[in-house]
C-alpha cells in the first residue's frame, strides 16, 4: 500500500511540475519586432508571454520565474493570415471532392502552420463535415494547424469551375429560381464568415453568372448579416458587382487597369480587395523555370508526386501551348499595376492566394510568394506584411486576438533568422512557429 501511495504521489508531483513549467512566463530577449501595425521594427526588444498571450513588449523587461530565451539576431512577426484559400481537396496530384476528409484537412492545415500561416479563410469549397464542430474547434485553436475560417459552400453556374471540380451543386440558372433564397438561408445557419460567388466566364470557356442571379444572392446574404465575396476577373464585372452590393473582390481585376470610377466606388463602399497575385503566376510560371523551383522551401509545400509533375516536359509543354498562357502572363502584369493603384487609393487590401485549389498552387509557399509579388508591385515589405497580418485579421473579424504583436493579443507568431523589412524573402527563413504561446512541434 505504501508503495502504491508513493508511486501515486510521485506521478502527481511529476505532472504538477510539468504543468508548472508550462505555465511559467516566457521572456524573449533582444529580439527585433515587426508588430504588424506597419511602423518601424523595434530592435533589441523584449517580449513577455504569459499563458497564450503577449503580456509585455518593450525594453529591459523582467519577470519572476520566467523562462528566458536569447533572441539576438532574430526577428519576430505575427503569423500570416490568408483571406483566400481552398484547402482539404488535394491528395498527391489530384484535387477533388473525394479528398475532402477530416484527416486530409488537418494534414493541410498543419502544412500551412509550418509555413507560418496562423489562419486562413477557405473560400466557398467546404463541405458539411467541418460544420459539426471542426471549424469551430479549429478557429479556437483546439486542433493542430492553421485556424480554419470558412465561407461554407459557394454559389456558381452549372458545370463551371469550381462546381465541376469540387462537386459543389449550389448552382442556379435564373434569378427567379426559388432555390436561391432557400440555399442562402441554409448556408446562413452554418454561420459562415462570408458568402462566396463566382462571376467569370473563365476565358470565354464557360457561361458567366448573370447579374440577376448574383443580385438576389447578395440581397439574401445581406438579409442574414453576411458579407459577400466574389470571384472576379473583368473590370466591367467589378463595377456591376459593387453596384449590386458585393463586399469583397476576391481576386484582382485582370483584363484592364482599374479606372478612377471604380476606385471611387471601392473607397466609398469600403470594398475589400484580395489580389491573389500567386493565383495568376502559378498558371504559367512552371514553364519558365522559376528561381525557386528547386528550393527545399518550395518543394516541402508540395504533395507527393507534384514536383515531378510540375517539372515534367509534358506539363511544361502543356502550359506553353495552353490558350491561357499569354492571357495569364498579361493578367498578372495588369493585376500588379492594379494592386498599386488600389492600395494608394486607400482601399483595404488583404492577402490571399487561392492556394490549395490545385496541386500547383503550393500551400504555405504561396503566401510567402504573395508577399514577394506585393513588394514587386511597389509596396514596401512592411506594407505587404501589414496586409498579410493586421488587415487580414480585421477582414476575418479576429483582430482583437490576432494579426499584431501587442499586449493582450494571442501569441501566434513566427521567429525568423532574417529581417524581412530589409528583404521580404527573409519571411522564408522560418526558425520556429508559435501558436497559443507555445512553440509548434509537428
Amino acid at each position: 500500500m505504501k508503495m502504491k501511495v508513493l508511486f501515486a504521489t510521485t506521478v502527481f508531483c511529476f505532472f504538477f511540475f510539468v504543468n508548472y513549467a508550462q505555465q511559467k512566463p516566457i521572456l524573449l530577449k533582444h529580439v527585433t519586432i515587426i508588430d504588424g501595425n506597419g511602423g518601424k521594427p523595434l530592435a533589441d526588444a523584449d517580449v513577455l508571454i504569459k499563458g497564450d498571450s503577449f503580456a509585455g513588449i518593450g525594453k529591459n523587461l523582467e519577470a519572476d520565474n520566467a523562462v528566458i530565451k536569447d533572441m539576438t539576431s532574430k526577428t519576430i512577426m505575427p503569423a500570416l493570415i490568408s483571406g483566400h484559400s481552398h484547402t482539404g481537396n488535394i491528395t498527391g496530384t489530384q484535387s477533388n471532392a473525394a479528398n475532402y476528409t477530416r484527416d486530409n484537412l488537418l494534414h493541410h492545415l498543419k502544412r500551412y502552420e509550418q509555413y507560418g500561416v496562423g489562419a486562413l479563410l477557405c473560400m466557398g469549397t467546404d463541405r458539411p463535415l467541418i460544420f459539426n464542430g471542426f471549424r469551430d474547434s479549429s478557429v479556437a485553436g483546439l486542433l493542430p494547424g492553421a485556424r480554419m475560417y470558412s465561407a461554407g459552400f459557394g454559389f456558381g453556374m452549372p458545370g463551371n469551375p469550381p462546381a465541376a471540380a469540387f462537386g459543389i451543386n449550389h448552382t442556379f440558372t435564373s434569378g427567379t429560381d426559388p432555390e436561391i433564397e432557400k440555399q442562402v438561408a441554409v448556408l446562413a445557419k452554418l454561420k459562415p464568415s462570408f458568402v462566396k460567388i463566382w462571376v467569370d466566364d473563365f476565358g470565354g470557356s464557360n457561361k458567366k453568372m448573370p447579374e440577376d442571379i448574383y443580385r438576389i444572392i447578395i440581397k439574401e446574404a445581406h438579409k442574414h448579416g453576411l458579407r459577400v465575396a466574389s470571384h472576379v476577373y473583368y473590370l466591367e464585372d467589378a463595377h456591376k458587382l459593387i453596384d449590386a452590393g458585393v463586399d469583397v473582390l476576391a481576386h484582382s481585376v485582370r483584363d484592364k487597369e482599374v479606372d478612377d470610377a471604380l476606385l471611387k466606388k471601392m473607397k466609398e463602399k469600403n470594398i475589400v480587395y484580395i489580389p491573389t497575385l500567386t493565383r495568376e503566376i502559378f498558371e504559367f510560371i512552371y514553364a519558365e523555370n522559376p528561381a525557386w523551383i528547386n528550393d527545399d522551401f518550395f518543394k516541402a509545400a508540395l504533395e507527393p508526386g507534384v514536383y515531378e509533375m510540375l517539372t515534367s516536359p509534358e506539363y511544361i509543354n502543356n502550359i506553353k501551348n495552353s490558350p491561357g498562357y499569354v492571357r495569364n502572363k498579361k493578367g498578372l502584369e495588369i493585376a500588379i499595376k492594379n494592386l498599386k493603384k488600389i492600395y494608394e487609393a486607400g482601399i483595404m487590401v488583404v492577402m490571399g492566394t487561392d492556394s490549395g485549389a490545385t496541386p500547383a498552387r503550393a500551400e504555405g509557399f504561396a503566401e510567402h510568394l504573395e508577399l514577394e509579388l506585393m513588394v514587386s508591385a511597389g509596396l514596401t515589405p512592411l506594407q505587404a506584411i501589414t496586409i498579410s497580418t493586421k488587415n487580414a485579421a480585421k477582414f476575418l473579424s479576429c483582430n482583437k486576438d490576432y494579426g499584431t504583436i501587442e499586449t493582450g493579443r494571442k501569441a501566434d507568431f513566427i521567429v525568423l533568422s532574417g529581417n524581412p523589412e530589409k528583404n521580404i524573402l527573409n519571411t522564408r527563413n522560418i526558425e520556429v512557429v508559435w501558436k497559443n504561446g507555445e512553440e509548434v512541434k509537428h
